[in-house]
């Protein structure tokens, strides 16, 4: 059950000028279900994308990481659903090596202007010899205006497709800006277990687009959690096709900072949506910690909560047992924390201060906060001027039941 979840029109999502996308069935887990998805970008698009920092990168992961590398034009993305294609060693690298090939050989382009994405069941062989059978339809398929069902082909244990598409304004031309994600379990940056593809028709200087990726990532999809599990296939890719005429080829650029904010929307947006569709989740909760001395201590202390299973499961039974929050707080690493200092508000309700509870505090009005879809837990640490924020979900029993499953 998805938390407030808003998902546009099919008529509110832009095609982006210079971006066709094709689908197709490849059966790699179930028949007859779209699990196959072919980008096809415009000559001179600049791509750049941030990935797992998981050890056991999965193969596309390594493959997508050395064509970025090797080649300057990134002309094509596919990615297939069902099957994660990692921890499968030389057999899962030359799979993706030949889904590059065949893509680039419809396509009439050099296999490493192809970035391969992947996501589903890891340690279990790719079947590539079905993936490859439907790259044509995929091919064929290709539209302009196939965004909606793209981020329907990429799900898998989602609930809900994830999609993000605005227009502004470039001084006096329109722009545009279209995205899809996918991800529900095993969230955890950096980067989460998720696949998100965000495009605009501007067009911004690889190395610059470099950067920008870099940084969005950190705002967005390196600020969620659902269960602290780092995935192995996790891929974040930004396409800047040019298209609407707009070129930015530095931060002094007095476009930049609009598509900049744009962008960071965007996939701020795209990344809450894979938080409030987590496996199970029945609440969305924001973990604000400020007073830090550095935004790195905030962080710590914001996840130590967000991926406490103890915090977690209280969300869920909507139990103001909120010396749990304390207690995550307590081990989250800063050493020398005064805790003396720290105070506790959940939503507007101020629950600690002064090392204990706060006298005038009521446990009814916690478990009024902890009843609501949305909940925000502040803490401030009293030791400086830095703050972050973290968003999370909580724990629920179908969530044990989906992961139980999810191999079947």
């Amino acid at each position: 059950m998805a938390v407030n979840l808003q998902i546009p029109a099919e008529s509110d999502v832009f095609p982006v000028a210079g971006v066709e996308i094709g689908i197709s069935s490849a059966g790699i887990k179930k028949a007859n279900h779209p699990d196959l998805t072919v980008f096809r970008l415009a000559p001179d698009s600049a791509v750049a994308a941030v990935f797992t920092t998981n050890r056991f990168r999965a193969a596309p992961v390594l493959i997508s990481e050395n064509h970025l590398s090797t080649d300057t034009e990134t002309r094509a993305l596919v990615i297939n659903t069902g099957n994660a294609n990692a921890a499968t060693g030389e057999p899962g690298l030359q799979a993706a090596r030949l889904t590059c090939n065949e893509l680039g050989t419809l396509l009439k382009l050099r296999p490493s202007q192809v970035l391969p994405f992947s996501t589903g069941v890891i340690l279990e062989p790719l079947p590539v010899d079905k993936l490859v059978k439907s790259l044509p339809d995929a091919v064929k398929n290709l539209r302009a205006d196939s965004w909606f069902a793209a981020a329907h082909s990429i799900m898998t244990t989602d609930t809900q497709p994830k999609i993000h598409s605005t227009r502004i304004k470039l001084g006096d031309t329109q722009t545009t800006i279209t995205g899809i994600s996918k991800g529900a379990g095993m969230i955890k940056p950096n980067m989460a277990t998720m696949l998100g593809f965000l495009a605009t028709d501007a067009g911004v200087a690889p190395k610059l687009l470099k950067e920008m990726t870099r940084s969005i990532a950190d705002l967005s999809f390196n600020r969620i959690t659902v269960d602290g599990d780092t995935s192995t296939n996790d891929s974040f890719v930004i396409m800047a096709t040019g298209k609407n005429g707009v070129h930015i080829d530095s931060v002094a650029s007095p476009h930049y900072p609009v598509l900049y904010e744009a962008l960071a929307n965007a996939a701020r947006d795209l990344a809450q949506k894979i938080v409030r569709d987590a496996e199970g989740a029945t609440k969305f909760i924001t973990v604000q910690v400020e007073e830090a001395t550095s935004s790195a201590e905030a962080l710590k202390v914001a996840y130590a909560v967000a991926q406490s299973p103890l915090v977690k499961t209280a969300f869920f039974a909507s139990d103001p047992n909120l010396g749990r929050i304390l207690c995550a707080i307590g081990y989250s690493g800063v050493a020398d924390l005064d805790t003396t200092k720290l105070r506790l508000w959940l939503g507007d309700v101020l629950v600690s201060e002064h090392g204990g509870r706060n006298p005038d505090y009521q446990e009814a009005q916690g478990q009024a906060v902890m009843q609501e879809a949305e909940i925000v837990v502040r803490i401030a640490l009293g030791r400086g001027d830095k703050s972050e924020t973290v968003y999370t979900c909580d724990f629920s029993h179908e969530y044990v039941s989906i992961n139980a499953d999810y191999h079947s």
